[in-house]
């Protein structure tokens, strides 16, 4: 994927100021720490959007690419999200299972401890099952070719046909789970 420009870069460390500003606004979530769900389609600017948050906020981050058992695992991430999200907020470390992309299969336990600061950035970031443990919900997206072609840059070209049936599957996903609509910060070029 192309490095971003620096006027892209300022303009994503503006909107990461945003989201910390609103953050520190609010009560903790998780016991003593804040949870900020970067949620919207793949390929929209949700980890770069993460990074800088947790660049401001010396944030751990979990990727919701290493929560989903691959490209049909979309809809099974709400238990992995309990796993992380349920012990923190009672001091207690969390865990998830991380899915191994190559090897298709979890491949060992990430303990998640408790702090400052977490950031879930992905796909599903800000699923329902975890709205109460949110501190800040933000949505990102942009247009469905830009997606699909930092997708394919990212990827490769073979994994076309993956990609636009993770595309279709989202659109229901979305749907669903009303991300946009309960967002307390869309984020839109």
């Amino acid at each position: 994927m192309e490095a971003p420009s620096a006027k892209e870069t300022r303009v994503e460390d503006a909107r990461a100021q945003e989201v910390v500003a609103l953050a520190e606004s609010r009560p903790p979530t998780l016991g003593a720490g804040r949870l900020v769900a970067v949620d919207g389609p793949a390929g929209s600017g949700k980890t770069t959007l993460g990074a800088a948050v947790a660049d401001l906020t010396g944030a751990q981050v979990v990727h919701m690419d290493d929560l989903m058992e691959g490209w049909g695992g979309m809809a099974g991430t709400g238990e992995q999200l309990r796993s992380i999200v349920g012990p923190l907020v009672t001091g207690a470390a969390g865990s998830y299972r991380h899915y191994n992309w190559h090897e298709g299969r979890f491949d060992r336990t990430v303990p998640v401890p408790p702090a400052p600061w977490l950031v879930v950035e992905g796909v599903g970031a800000g699923n329902p099952v975890i709205a109460a443990q949110v501190t800040v919900l933000v949505w990102v997206e942009v247009d469905d070719a830009l997606r699909l072609r930092r997708g394919l840059e990212r990827d490769g070209l073979a994994m076309a046909d993956d990609w636009h049936k993770w595309m279709q599957d989202e659109v229901a996903f979305f749907a669903a789970q009303r991300t946009a609509e309960r967002a307390d910060v869309v984020v839109r070029p």
